[in-house]
């Protein structure tokens, strides 16, 4: 596979492709949507993409500012990815996320399988057509918006998220967990579940487009589980993007119960994904390989 530096006159064909396997291509979109194409600069977000693309037009490779590579590239084999681990020679790499056979081949022919890792994980994958979408109301719940929630409580629950599901540290996880929380509340992206009053489970949108929308960041507490809470407030949350337009949601589930409580709402399975978070940046070889410009 010979990959090219990725131009704004590709981004209509990339992003069609993209939308063919959203399942597992909702960071790629989101990422060109926001921050486009560009070269990488110290000032740039750290979610601004580098992106090439194969020429035959059915392949797409990019690295963040942060050093998270992405892909979709449906029909590469190893030597292609080989090639792809050239594009990035020298930069370091803090994270491979995508469809998991694509990943694990990136990761194998690149040796970078064995590079130490904060979470290695294979989650199945789900995608819901938003007209099959199953909704459960209940009298004495009701959702609100993440900033009306209790902003400590939803600190905390953030804080044991980032530990229970990407094995954070403790002082990095709540770190993060007041930064995110933030982030989430600007941009109106996750709703609280009430439950009598009291706040019992929390969902969101790690990305939402006005297509379709990657379900994110759902938790509730240990004590509160097997009660139906996450079912409910996805659903509701998944309702309100189904009525400002949206027609799919995706996402991947960390557990078994979690993927109970997404078939519950409607979800289908819908391949693996892979979350690669490397405990510190790696690198891949630099050697010729024809074809990699």
């Amino acid at each position: 596979m010979r990959w090219r530096p990725a131009q704004r006159s590709d981004l209509g064909w990339v992003e069609a492709l993209l939308f063919q396997n959203v399942q597992a291509s909702m960071f790629l979109i989101g990422n060109l949507r926001e921050h486009g194409l560009g070269p990488q600069r110290r000032e740039a977000h750290p979610h601004a993409l580098t992106l090439w693309v194969r020429p035959d037009r059915d392949g797409v490779f990019g690295i963040t500012t942060a050093g998270t590579v992405l892909m979709m590239a449906p029909d590469a084999e190893a030597a292609d990815w080989r090639g792809a681990g050239q594009l990035v020679a020298g930069r370091a790499i803090s994270a491979v996320l995508g469809d998991a056979p694509q990943v694990r081949s990136f990761l194998a022919v690149n040796d970078l399988q064995s590079h130490p890792c904060q979470l290695d994980s294979d989650d199945p994958g789900f995608l819901l057509d938003l007209t099959e979408l199953r909704v459960e109301r209940r009298a004495d719940e009701e959702i609100i918006p993440l900033g009306e929630a209790p902003r400590a409580v939803m600190e905390a629950w953030r804080t044991a998220y980032e530990i229970e599901a990407v094995c954070a540290g403790a002082e990095a996880a709540a770190v993060k967990a007041r930064a995110d929380i933030a982030e989430c509340v600007a941009k109106d992206s996750h709703r609280v579940l009430l439950h009598r009053g009291e706040p019992v489970a929390m969902t969101g949108f790690n990305q939402s487009l006005p297509e379709a929308v990657q379900v994110g960041g759902v938790y509730t507490p240990p004590a509160l589980r097997g009660r139906g809470y996450a079912r409910r407030v996805v659903g509701r949350h998944l309702d309100e993007a189904r009525a400002r337009g949206a027609s799919r949601a995706v996402l991947f589930a960390a557990s078994e119960a979690a993927a109970r409580a997404y078939r519950a709402v409607g979800f289908q399975p819908a391949g693996t994904y892979a979350l690669v978070l490397f405990s510190r940046p790696a690198q891949t070889r630099a050697t010729f390989v024809e074809g990699c410009t």
